[in-house]
Order: C-alpha cells, then structure tokens, then sequence
C-alpha cells in the first residue's frame, strides 16, 4: 500500500525502496496535518486497535505465574493447596520473578524485530510465540510432583509475552504525530498492561470453575486468544517503510546520555509496576495469609496502575513529562513508606491502599516517562538542524531508545519480587525491602530534577 497526498512533505521524501503486498506503506507523513487529518489517523487508529490487543494478550501471559503460584504455595502452617502444590513463599516469588526478568532481556531483540521484519510481521510471529508458555504451564502445574527447577525453565518462557511491548510501542511509536504520541502510547501500553489485572481477575475463577482447582485450565484459556491476535494482525496491521530501516538507529541511541538516564527512571516507573503486579498475591498471602483476598482482588492494583497510564501520558502532554515523573516519584515514595507503616502495624486494609497508591504512581510515571523519550529525541534534532532527514533519524532513534529503556527498566519487576523475598528469607519480613523503595524513589526524584526540570538545563529550558 502506498499512501499519497497533493500536500510536500514536511518532514522527508518518501522512501525509494517499494514492497509488494497491500499491507506496507511506503509513504508516510504524520506531521503533515493535511495528510494526518485525511488519510493517516484512520490507518494509525487502526494499527493502535490490534497492536493494543496483540500486547494485552502478551501481558497476560507473562503474568500467568504470578496468580497461578497463589494456588501453589503452601498455606501458614506449611499444608499444601488444594491444587496439591506446597512452594515456599520464597519459590513462589522466584517463579514470578523469572518471567519477569527473561522478558525484559527479550525487549531488546523484540525491539530490533521491527525495523529487521515490520511492525505487523513481527506482531503475528510475536503472538504465535505465546502458545509455547501456555501449552508448558498446563502440562507442569497439573504434576504436583514436577520438579522446581523445571518449573523455572517453563517460566521462563512466560517472557516471550514480556517481549511484546518493546515491538509494540517501538511500532506505534512511527504512526501518530509528535504532537499525540504522549496519549497513543499510553493507551498503547494501558491496553497491554491492564492484561495483568484481567488475567489475576479471570484465572482464579477458571481454575476453580466446576468445583475443585485446575489449574492447567490458566495455561490453555490463552491459546485461542494468542491464535487470535495473531490472525488479527495479520489481516488488519500495516509494515511502515520509514520503521522498517536498519538497526543502525537502535545501536546509535545507546550513544545518548538521556538513553541511560531515562532507562533508570522507567527502572522506577514500570520497573516497580510490573515487580508489584507479580508480586502483590504472594505478598498478601505470605505476609498476611490470605490467599482469598489475593485471588479475588489482587487484581485491582495492576488494573488502576494500567488505567492511570494514558493519564501520565495526557497530563505531560499538558504539563511537561519531566514535573508529572518527578510528581509520581513523590506519590511512589510516600505509598512505599505508607506500605512500610501498615506492615509494622500489622494493618492489612492499610497495606492494601497503599498498594493500590503505589499502582497510581506507577501508573502515572510510566505514562510520562514515556512521553519525555520522544519529546527529548525530537528537542535533539531541532537542536542538530532539526532538517528533515535529521528528525527522521531521531525519531527513528527515539523508536529504539523506547525498546532499549523498556528492556532495562522492566528488569525492575525481576528484581522486586526476589528483592521481597530475599527480605523474607534474611529477616522475616518484607520491611527492609519497602525501607530500600522509599529512599530509591527519592533519588530518582533528584535525578529527574537534576537533569529535566532544572532551568540551567537545555530540557529544562524547552519543559521536556
């Protein structure tokens, strides 16, 4: 498909190289409001749709464990389940964990995917890739005899739905203008994200539908699901031209400070959303055992923290990302000491608002956080000449600094969970642990200042 427009270009020529197949588009020109207004949004709004979907399914399935183990661990006085499983709490947190951190390591060749194979072709194979943890997890969990390490192993290969993302914001992030990036993407990653609240409202009722708990029921409910994305994909996402260029791109915006320096904040951000949503069932019920109230509304905090996404996203759109990040990081710090409180107080209706305060901020961070890479690339190429070929570059430079950051800050929810459960191992709580998150968001409040809001700084001076 190649899309025309009377109206020059604004930004760069359209690419020389043309691909068969009704599904590329060649020409593609965001920031020219004739072309955006009469041909581009109905074609972005409806790569967003799929892509939304495609990453939805992929996010529940990398936190499929994380609900499942609830049923696997054993209970305070160390009898097993009902499914017939009895982990210790410090392997359940090690079976959330692992998924959490194999897909962070997969963001970043899922974030080279998309310029080597197209936005489109690589949701279709990244969404067949799901069948895999699935058919797995409901061939172990049924033997409650399987070994412990092979359950890690089986995992493990939750993190293919861990993947996703990357690609997908990588992917969304070449279709919609500058000018409405901070909101698609939010709802782009609002749409993956809330499969974690789905898949923890759902599964806990799957398993136990006809009496009695099976729990291979978790695994195969996601397989026509997964089959489905992938067809959706298949017949109505697009490959752009301009995204599918070499990787060049994605290894030069590893050469930015701001790469980095970002890649720390979303460590804070969706780091600490994905480590809670992973670990918040077991934390409910090794800390205050109850297993119920984490089957039946642990869900509600991967949910609100989804929600509140396109919010940070909308509000730095509004008010700048770099004072909505530093707002959320004071929101994460106040929530982790009001976590810390209700553990020393023993007070679990306490524990479980500040939980769901600490799902907002992370909500909100991970919206603006967002919106400030694009935004800061884009003051790099005004700042370069801001020609056309230049701001073609940095966007494409922005795309692979999305996959890099989202890699390195989802590695967060690998270390939450096993930071809570080396905290239970060393000292037989988790308040080490929430003592650490206060004074961590707190530096990274300083770091978000010190290098975006301060007026003596250029992303300061331009309101990143």
């Amino acid at each position: 498909m190649t899309v025309t427009s009377n109206q020059a270009p604004d930004i760069a020529a359209p690419p020389q190289t043309h691909h068969k197949g009704k599904h590329w588009i060649d020409d593609w020109r965001p920031e020219d409001p004739e072309f955006w207004n009469g041909t581009g949004r109905p074609i972005a709004r409806r790569n967003l749709i799929f892509s939304i979907f495609a990453e939805h399914i992929g996010f529940s399935v990398w936190l499929l464990w994380s609900i499942v183990v609830v049923q696997m661990t054993a209970a305070a006085d160390g009898s097993a389940a009902a499914s017939g499983w009895a982990l210790t709490t410090t392997q359940a947190l090690w079976l959330v964990a692992v998924p959490s951190g194999v897909g962070a390591f997969l963001r970043i060749p899922y974030t080279f995917a998309v310029p080597v194979f197209g936005g489109r072709n690589w949701t279709v194979v990244s969404a067949l890739l799901l069948l895999i943890p699935c058919l797995l997890m409901s061939w172990a969990v049924s033997d409650p005899g399987f070994s412990f390490v092979g359950l890690c192993l089986i995992a493990a290969t939750a993190g293919f739905g861990g993947g996703n993302f990357a690609s997908s914001m990588a992917n969304i992030s070449f279709f919609y203008p500058e000018r409405e990036k901070g909101w698609a993407l939010g709802l782009n990653a609002a749409g993956g994200n809330i499969g974690v609240a789905v898949a923890q409202k759902i599964i806990p009722l799957v398993v136990v539908a006809g009496g009695g708990v099976a729990l291979s029921r978790a695994g195969l409910f996601y397989v026509p699901l997964a089959i489905a994305a992938a067809v959706c994909a298949f017949l109505f996402m697009n490959n752009l031209t301009e995204a599918k260029a070499d990787v060049k791109p994605v290894f030069q915006s590893l050469r930015h400070r701001d790469t980095w320096i970002m890649s720390l904040l979303y460590i804070g951000t969706f780091g600490s959303f994905i480590g809670y949503s992973a670990a918040f069932p077991t934390l409910l019920k090794a800390v205050f055992d109850r297993g119920d109230i984490a089957l039946a509304w642990a869900f509600l905090g991967a949910g609100i923290g989804s929600v509140a996404r396109p919010l940070g996203g909308k509000l730095s759109d509004h008010y700048g990302g770099a004072r909505i990040t530093a707002l959320s990081f004071v929101m994460l710090a106040v929530g982790a000491a009001a976590a810390l409180w209700s553990v020393n107080a023993v007070n679990l209706p306490m524990f479980f608002v500040a939980f769901m305060f600490l799902f907002v901020a992370t909500g909100i961070g991970n919206g603006s956080t967002y919106r400030m890479i694009s935004k800061i690339f884009r003051v790099k190429g005004e700042d370069a000449g801001g020609a056309p070929e230049t701001m073609v570059l940095m966007r494409r430079q922005a795309a692979g600094a999305l996959g890099i950051i989202s890699s390195v800050g989802a590695f967060g929810g690998f270390v939450v969970p096993l930071a809570y459960a080396w905290s239970k191992a060393q000292f037989g709580n988790i308040q080490p642990a929430l003592q650490f998150y206060v004074v961590f968001f707190i530096l990274l409040l300083a770091v978000t200042w010190f290098f975006y809001i301060r007026k003596s700084t250029r992303m300061g001076q331009v309101g990143v």
